[in-house]
């Protein structure tokens, strides 16, 4: 029996949400597709039903990654009462939450060495995905002109995807503690 629309669409859903993980977590190359297709409870040949290749699906799965981590963030902006929104952006994303879950964090800290490497498409996605970031950083960044604006949040978002890939390679835990209370510190004096 021929699937709905509605259940492919939720298929489909399904397999770039668990692909985002998979790929931010542990690496483009180092997950297959039949890893992503067995724990989406479905035979590798299904993937070629949903995606035109690997590329197709990171691109996608950077996209879906990055929608979920702009959620979260603007979440963390919106319900910080007692500080500004671009410091509490700040503080989500440098912070040893989103250092040790990797798989549930941005896809450009987890997949960026990768994806500069990767197809036009993917990388497409990565810098459409980049730029939504910064558009949400440029949103809470306090400052008269838009340039500045836009400085402030490139430089931020430079020092933010720096530091949480830092600290993540770091294996002392006080100095990876260190690099994350750094960077946030230096970016609050902004």
């Amino acid at each position: 029996m021929r699937k709905s629309r509605v259940e492919t669409a939720e298929t489909r859903r399904r397999i770039v949400e668990i692909a985002a993980r998979e790929f931010t977590g542990k690496g483009i190359h180092a997950t297959g597709l039949a890893d992503v297709m067995a724990e989406a409870g479905l035979s590798h040949g299904g993937f070629y039903r949903h995606f035109d290749s690997k590329d197709h699906l990171v691109a996608e799965a950077c996209t879906s990654g990055m929608t979920d981590v702009i959620g979260k963030l603007e979440a963390a902006a919106t319900a910080s009462a007692a500080q500004d929104g671009f410091k509490a952006i700040v503080d989500a994303y440098v912070s040893a939450g989103h250092r040790d879950n990797a798989a549930r964090g941005c896809p450009i800290a987890g997949m960026g060495s990768e994806l500069i490497r990767s197809e036009a498409e993917t990388r497409a996605a990565a810098t459409d995905s980049l730029d939504r970031l910064l558009a949400l950083l440029v949103k809470h960044a306090d400052e008269a002109e838009p340039e500045a604006a836009r400085s402030k949040a490139v430089f931020a978002l430079a020092a933010m995807i720096g530091g949480i890939t830092m600290a993540r390679i770091m294996t002392d835990a006080d100095a990876s503690m260190a690099v994350l209370q750094e960077v946030r510190e230096h970016l609050d004096a902004l």
